[in-house]
């Protein structure tokens, strides 16, 4: 891992302590709520606060994009090459609900594309890290850094018995359209074993190996996926639009993502087996 990978990894395991503060302190958790509905709590504040004055540290300088600090209009982030792109406290639902399931999330883009991006679990204290063509990583605290890498599919006739196909959905935000997708994935794999998950864990878990699709048919934002997906790039999977084509960042007035599918064995011909199935919203 280079230096600056180290580098975010540290910050956020920073904010990553801002928040337990938090969570430990009190049973119950004062939430407000932003316009969209989308709650706020004490520690995505404070988290936002950590990463925020860390980054303005590092150098080069870069601009820095995150949910819980103003955001610039796109005629300014439209000039932006290089840029971080944060979610100080990803699941705050989860975060709220007391589960663990939620993650601090740093990316690096670089030309629309999440290059570098680390995500950090606060509750357990592992780490994942990635950056494109230098390989991802899980890190237990106080431990080296492993290696990881997306799993292939095993199928029916190949040389090891096949197991389940696992496909990740967010358990706050069951999607509508989620149940053709597995029932298509049922008839092409067999046995399909759904994992309810918080956060962008969802991606971490392909990353490792122990799944192997996300299709997410509901609305999320930038700062929701960049870091996960530069994780998840980086172990050999990709997270794709409806269309097939790689999610990119920072190409729009909005910062909503298309629905998308996360995979991890990009052997499969993805775009026919779930040919028909995918809403293009």
């Amino acid at each position: 891992m280079n230096a600056e990978l180290v580098e975010i990894e540290t910050i956020a395991r920073r904010a990553g302590a801002a928040i337990m503060e938090v969570y430990s302190r009190a049973e119950t958790l004062a939430v407000q709520y932003k316009e969209d509905d989308s709650p706020l709590t004490e520690a995505d504040q404070r988290a936002n606060a950590v990463i925020a004055a860390a980054l303005d540290k590092l150098a080069p300088r870069l601009p820095v994009l995150s949910e819980e600090s103003a955001r610039p209009g796109w005629e300014t982030r439209r000039r932006w090459r290089r840029y971080w792109l944060v979610d100080p406290l990803d699941g705050t639902k989860e975060f709220v609900k007391r589960n663990g399931e939620f993650t601090v999330n740093i990316a690096q883009v670089n030309g629309g594309f999440a290059e570098l991006g680390v995500v950090h679990v606060p509750v357990s204290g592992v780490s994942y890290l990635g950056e494109i063509g230098r390989g991802a990583f899980r890190r237990e605290a106080g431990a080296a850094p492993v290696p990881i890498k997306c799993r292939p599919i095993l199928r029916s006739g190949a040389e090891s018995a096949p197991r389940p196909l696992k496909v990740v959905a967010s358990r706050s935000h069951l999607d509508a359209h989620l149940r053709p997708v597995v029932e298509r994935l049922e008839s092409e794999f067999g046995a399909v074993e759904l994992v309810n998950l918080g956060s962008s864990l969802k991606f971490c878990l392909i990353a490792e190996g122990r799944a192997d699709v996300y299709p997410r048919l509901a609305p999320t934002s930038e700062w929701d996926t960049a870091a996960a997906h530069a994780v998840l790039a980086a172990a050999g999977g990709e997270v794709c639009d409806t269309r097939f084509k790689p999610l990119r960042y920072n190409q729009k007035d909005g910062l909503l993502n298309p629905n998308f599918v996360a995979m991890g064995d990009l052997l499969q011909d993805w775009p026919a087996i779930l040919a028909g199935v995918l809403p293009d919203a």
